[in-house]
């Protein structure tokens, strides 16, 4: 990882940017435009099977002027790439399409066609604000920050997908529709909307990251992992978010064959879940097989529920929790008094005891 972030960082100062702005109203537009320490980005269309990528000097400032629509074509992606910016990314509320409905056919990037993803690579450090994103092939934000960054006040609305299309065979078009995907240190992502099919966001590896008033609905919720081999996630913050509507508001997943892996300081305070389809919280070492058999190769501890009360509410015979450890897997004493949940039953806890000041 050090390696990797030390030629992102390098690549930020490859030339110097002149006190000018440029202007992109095409892709033939971009070698000019990232000369100067203003960038400014109108209203065009991205050919099909291209990215829209800038490579940007530090200082640089990048508006968007005008709404961002990508061709169409079956391909691997990233549609739009952005490194090695330290001052604003501000979309202005303007729009980024993807054009979903062209790539869903209810499979997402488990079959059927190729489709782009991640929609958006996020290789930058400062603050990425006021960015649209509408129907997206499939996982929507990748972020690998090389420094600190904050992205606040974005929308991504894949709501259309939760249809089923004339190639979706009655499932929802929509699949493997990831709000954000987090592999990095030093992020914060703030007061945004996420409306999808999948996790509102997948934190993979990585620390220092606070995931903190935002709303999630239609997808699977907040998730940590699923955890693979040699993974380190700490220091994690998830606060005053909302989820609706939702398979399960919280969930950790590890994978069941991981190894040399941990998951610890993880702090739930303030959150809210309502109609929420299949579990209020699950903590699952058996992924992908959901509450089959856990591995142990992730230790998880210091897992804790204090401060501002999370509510959350499930559906009808969905689990209230369901805790599933790998024997040993499961270490420290788990504070949970700031943890209510309603609605539905019991779910299982196994091979765990030290959860305190919660019960179902």
């Amino acid at each position: 990882m050090q390696s990797q972030l030390l030629i992102l960082v390098l690549a930020c100062f490859v030339f110097a940017a002149e006190a000018c702005t440029g202007s992109i109203y095409s892709l033939s537009d971009v070698s000019s435009a990232v000369q100067c320490t203003t960038v400014n980005i109108y209203k065009f269309t991205v050919p099909a099977g291209q990215t829209f990528s800038l490579t940007l000097a530090t200082e640089t400032t990048v508006n968007m002027l005008g709404d961002v629509t990508f061709g169409n074509q079956s391909w691997a992606g990233p549609l739009f790439q952005i490194r090695c910016v330290r001052h604003p990314v501000n979309g202005n509320g303007y729009t980024f399409n993807g054009n979903g409905p062209y790539y869903w056919d209810g499979l997402g990037t488990n079959g059927g066609i190729t489709k782009p993803h991640p929609m958006i690579k996020i290789l930058i450090s400062g603050t990425f604000q006021n960015v649209k994103v509408l129907n997206s092939p499939a996982q929507v934000y990748s972020v690998s920050n090389p420094a600190s960054l904050v992205m606040t006040s974005l929308t991504i609305d894949n709501s259309l997908g939760d249809s089923s299309n004339s190639q979706s065979n009655g499932l929802p078009a929509g699949h493997n529709t990831d709000g954000f995907d987090v592999s990095t240190t030093n992020l914060v992502i703030s007061n945004s909307v996420v409306k999808n099919q999948d996790d509102c966001i997948a934190i993979n590896r990585g620390s220092n990251i606070v995931f903190t008033g935002n709303t999630c609905s239609g997808g699977h919720g907040i998730s940590i992992g699923s955890i693979t081999s040699n993974v380190v996630v700490n220091d994690i913050t998830v606060s005053d978010n909302t989820i609706t509507n939702s398979d399960q508001a919280i969930r950790i997943k590890t994978d069941s064959t991981a190894t040399n892996s941990s998951v610890y300081n993880i702090a739930y305070s303030g959150n809210k879940g309502s109609g929420l389809r299949r579990f209020g919280l699950l903590i699952d070492q058996s992924y992908p097989n959901t509450l089959s058999t856990p591995g142990t190769g992730v230790k998880l501890s210091a897992i804790s529920f204090a401060g501002q009360t999370t509510s959350l509410s499930v559906n009808g015979s969905a689990d209230r929790v369901a805790v599933n450890c790998g024997s040993g897997a499961c270490t420290g004493t788990w504070d949970w008094s700031g943890l209510k949940v309603t609605g539905g039953v019991a779910g299982p806890i196994y091979n765990f005891s030290g959860i305190s000041g919660f019960s179902q």
